[in-house]
Formats: C-alpha cells, sequence, structure tokens
C-alpha cells in the first residue's frame, strides 16, 4: 500500500536483554491472531520489525493515519494486555511503555 498524505510513518526503538534474543524470536513465530486483528483494528499498517541480535536492538516501523489513536486503540484489548505481559520478560518492561517514536526527518518518495 502506498503511503498518502495523511499517513504517519512511525519508526521506533526498543531493547531486549540479549540472552533472551532466541527466546523472544522465537515467540514471534506464532503471534496470535487475535493480536494481529487488533493491530488492524487499532490502524496498525505495514508493520515490521527488525532486530540487531548481537545487542538485542530492535527498531520498529509502522505506518498508521493517527498514532495516538492507533496506541491507544491497542491500549484499550484486552489481547494487548496479555501479549504485553508476555512480552515483558524479554524487555524487562512492558515494551508499549518503553517505546520512543524516533523522528523522521528526511525521506525519499
Amino acid at each position: 500500500m502506498a503511503t498518502t498524505a495523511e499517513t504517519r510513518r512511525v519508526c521506533f526503538l526498543l531493547q531486549l536483554r540479549p540472552e533472551r534474543v532466541a527466546d523472544y524470536l522465537a515467540a514471534h513465530d506464532t503471534v496470535w491472531p487475535e493480536m494481529l486483528e487488533a493491530l488492524r483494528t487499532a490502524g496498525w499498517r505495514n508493520y515490521s520489525l527488525f532486530l540487531r541480535a548481537e545487542d538485542g536492538l530492535v527498531v520498529g516501523y509502522l505506518e498508521t493515519d493517527d498514532f495516538e489513536a492507533a496506541l491507544q486503540g491497542m491500549a484499550a484489548t484486552e489481547v494487548n494486555a496479555r501479549w504485553q505481559a508476555d512480552m515483558a520478560q524479554y524487555f524487562g518492561s512492558n515494551p508499549d511503555q518503553a517505546m520512543r517514536p524516533l523522528a523522521e526527518y528526511f525521506h525519499l518518495d
């Protein structure tokens, strides 16, 4: 899907516990279908996660029309609460609360 003028591109960083990288990747082999549906319903599109395995740096990217609404939409779901509680073991905290978007300063279309 092409990015429109209304679409916001969001990139964020998270830090995994380096000793838990393999377990974290395995957890993403079977992301719960209800979690995937909740993300779509909340407005998350073109969502990707990237990993620098040697130190556990996670880079996330998504497109959405309204990032704050997309975050709030997920925060309101029971499935996200369960997912975040499960993922906290890999980060040491709730990843949703640790997510900090990066400032976009250049884009080549």
